[in-house]
């Protein structure tokens, strides 16, 4: 059982069209410090949603982090 702080698994096949600075850091492996910090850089430009302005990164953006051309067939 992976006691990794009730975090789910993500399916890079079936990811949300957005996702959250949890769900990117975890995708990419790194922090939701560098997620935040690539996003005021430009690096990885976040969407701003509701009244509290939470981030939100488009599914396309993050696949292209990884390498993955989510458009080519």
């Amino acid at each position: 059982m992976d006691n990794n702080n009730n975090k789910k698994n993500l399916d890079l096949n079936n990811l949300p069209d957005l996702l959250t600075v949890s769900e990117v850091a975890q995708l990419l492996r790194v922090s939701t410090l560098t997620i935040k910090r690539w996003g005021k850089r430009g690096k990885l430009p976040a969407i701003r949603i509701n009244s509290r302005g939470d981030r939100r990164y488009k599914k396309e953006s993050v696949l292209w982090m990884l390498g993955i051309n989510p458009i080519s067939k």
